[in-house]
């Protein structure tokens, strides 16, 4: 019997790992990889080296600290969560069951992918998924952004402050008609196409779309079509909202005492590293708190 599994390795995980492990609790991580998506970064013709953003040092310090500690994680997936008496029984894809106290969910979310020609292979080569972290790197360029939501619209006007030009390709009308996209309408600097992108196309970087049959010029390409939780593991005990994000209160908790959650799975704003090392911290002196008083 754990005090405490923490299930993910992410920004959230980490943090949440580390304030656990300070708090010397019996603490196991259960996760696939360390890191989450701070793994992934964007490259961006042009600003090789230097420029290139590779991920979080703050993470990598996190991880640091985590990775020598062989006997307090484990590489595995977690499939479901049970409750039970006092205690959460956490089931691992390699049928291993294990207990624990209190639970911390930090299994992050994943972007939903256009699946068209070229998208696989141009992944961090000028093409990301998240415009709030790299439309630094597009200061007098003309990248492009995919979407109809408002996180889209949002993107699109934040880039057009930087940028010498703005593509907004809209799959669907969306939030386009709204007060917001009207302005976004009157932006000069944003050029609108209304239709499915086909195509990704490029050598070594994004160089253009396909959008119907128009081939568009573009310095890179923000795919903004929105995220998915990991939140499959605790899908059935009634602590998630209707897009599959785990609600949370100010503390990190759960509709389920002792069910904790933290970081770009739950409800809370907005997804940046930083925040979810926050959210991290959080829930695991939350859950120390808890632990304490059980």
């Amino acid at each position: 019997m754990h005090d405490l599994i923490i299930v993910g390795g992410g920004p959230a995980g980490l943090a949440a790992m580390v304030y656990a492990l300070n708090k010397r609790l019996d603490v196991l991580m259960l996760t696939e990889d360390l890191g989450g998506k701070t793994a992934y970064g964007l490259e961006v013709k042009g600003y090789e080296g230097h420029e290139v953003i590779r991920g979080s040092e703050v993470v990598e310090k996190f991880k640091r600290q985590i990775e020598y500690l062989t006997d307090v994680r484990q590489i595995d997936r977690v499939t479901h969560v049970v409750p039970e008496e006092g205690r959460y029984a956490v089931f691992t894809q390699s049928t291993k069951k294990l207990d624990a106290r209190a639970v911390i969910i930090a299994t992050g979310a994943l972007p939903k992918r256009l699946n068209v020609p070229g998208e696989r292979q141009l992944i961090g080569k000028g093409l990301s998924y998240s415009a709030i972290s790299h439309a630094q790197l597009f200061i007098e360029r003309a990248p492009a952004i995919v979407g109809s939501n408002m996180r889209a619209l949002q993107a699109a006007a934040e880039m057009a402050n930087i940028a010498k030009q703005v593509h907004l390709v809209l799959p669907e009308a969306g939030e386009i008609d709204s007060p917001f996209g009207k302005r976004l309408q009157a932006n000069p600097k944003v050029k609108i196409y209304r239709g499915a992108l086909k195509e990704i196309r490029g050598t070594d970087y994004v160089e253009s779309i396909v959008v119907e049959d128009q081939t568009i010029p573009v310095d890179g390409l923000f795919i903004e079509i929105g995220l998915v939780p990991n939140s499959k593991c605790v899908a059935d005990l009634g602590v998630t909202d209707v897009y599959g994000r785990i609600v949370v209160n100010n503390r990190c908790e759960t509709s389920r005492p002792g069910l904790f959650a933290a970081g770009d799975v739950t409800n809370v704003f907005i997804e940046q590293v930083l925040v979810a090392i926050g959210e991290g911290a959080k829930a695991a002196l939350c859950a120390y708190e808890y632990l304490l008083n059980q």
